[in-house]
């Protein structure tokens, strides 16, 4: 019987759950508290995490973030071995996700079109 997710899904959703949790209770970093992890994406051979991030502020700059969890990769590497059970910790390279914000410009311009057309 085939299994329901492969390994490569269940440690990408083992390493965000777990990335997730120590963003949020252990870094101090003040330029880390507005953001939300949204999805890694593991390399076929498991080297490499993309860790996709977005800001629950969609106005503010991703940049200051992203040098942030430059700064705290290591932590954060170390942390994430500790606590899951793998050979090798992944290297970590984080991207902004925008299209929480993306969304909300669509949702924008079908609005004011729609409004365009109940007054034209």
């Amino acid at each position: 019987m085939p299994r329901e997710f492969s390994r490569h899904q269940r440690l990408g959703n083992e390493v965000l759950r777990t990335l997730s949790e120590l963003l949020r209770y252990e870094t101090k970093d003040p330029s880390l508290q507005g953001i939300s992890l949204t999805s890694v994406d593991l390399s076929r051979d498991l080297s490499v995490a993309r860790v996709y991030f977005s800001l629950l502020d969609p106005q503010g700059s991703p940049e200051p973030v992203l040098e942030g969890l430059q700064r705290a990769t290591g932590f954060l590497r170390a942390k994430l071995g500790a606590a899951i059970k793998i050979r090798h910790v992944p290297e970590l390279r984080f991207i902004h996700d925008d299209s929480a914000a993306h969304g909300a410009k669509i949702s924008a311009l079908i609005d004011s079109a729609l409004r365009a057309d109940d007054h034209g």
